[in-house]
């Protein structure tokens, strides 16, 4: 696996116990942890793409974005702790996901100084990283998280670039991290295809 973010998920999950379980004294359900999580970032998606000259919204992306982290750490842990593991949140989970990246990230297309066509190709990189990891699971392995362009990654890498975009960064940085995204996006692709096709394929005597 080459490295992700995704490879501290646990130390990440363990920061996250108390407040896992004050939701399940709350019973909170995993599913509505996950559709929650989607409408927030659908909301903070569409005041990004209301108004992209506000230096603010910008500024906080990095902050929401952890907490959408968070939040999608949780449901599983959620999941795993009440034993409500099912279908439907596997589903959703995946579905909920893609719905966000988009909502998040295509908003950077409006943002002055950005390149709207590298958003763009950032955006289906990371939609084609997440295709390759579901798509596993046909060929019989199991879902794939391989970097170096995960989730996490693109959380981190986009939360960077509002950064840039509310200090008013010169264009050149504002090209760079979409620029990278993309292209590491289409590594994670192919890391995964490999992975996935390599964990499936029968031992050699």
């Amino acid at each position: 696996m080459s490295f992700s973010i995704y490879q501290l998920k646990p130390q990440f999950q363990r920061l996250l116990q108390p407040l896992m379980r004050a939701l399940v004294r709350w019973r909170v359900s995993p599913n509505q942890i996950t559709l929650a999580t989607m409408l927030l970032s659908l909301a903070y998606g569409a005041a990004l793409a209301w108004q992209p000259h506000r230096a603010g919204l910008w500024l906080g992306l990095p902050a929401f974005l952890l907490l959408r982290m968070a939040l999608n750490a949780i449901d599983g842990m959620l999941a795993n702790a009440t034993g409500q593991k099912t279908r439907l949140g596997t589903l959703l989970n995946e579905l909920c996901d893609q719905v966000s990246d988009v909502a998040l990230y295509l908003p950077f297309m409006l943002a002055a100084g950005v390149a709207p066509a590298l958003v763009l190709l950032a955006v289906i990189g990371g939609l084609l990283a997440e295709f390759a990891g579901v798509v596993a699971l046909a060929v019989g392995a199991t879902r794939r998280f391989d970097g170096p362009m995960g989730k996490s990654d693109r959380a981190f890498w986009f939360g960077l670039l509002g950064l840039l975009i509310g200090l008013d960064s010169a264009a050149p940085l504002l090209h760079a991290v979409p620029s990278l995204v993309a292209v590491l996006s289409v590594w994670t692709v192919v890391n995964r295809l490999k992975q996935a096709l390599r964990a499936c394929a029968p031992a050699t005597p």
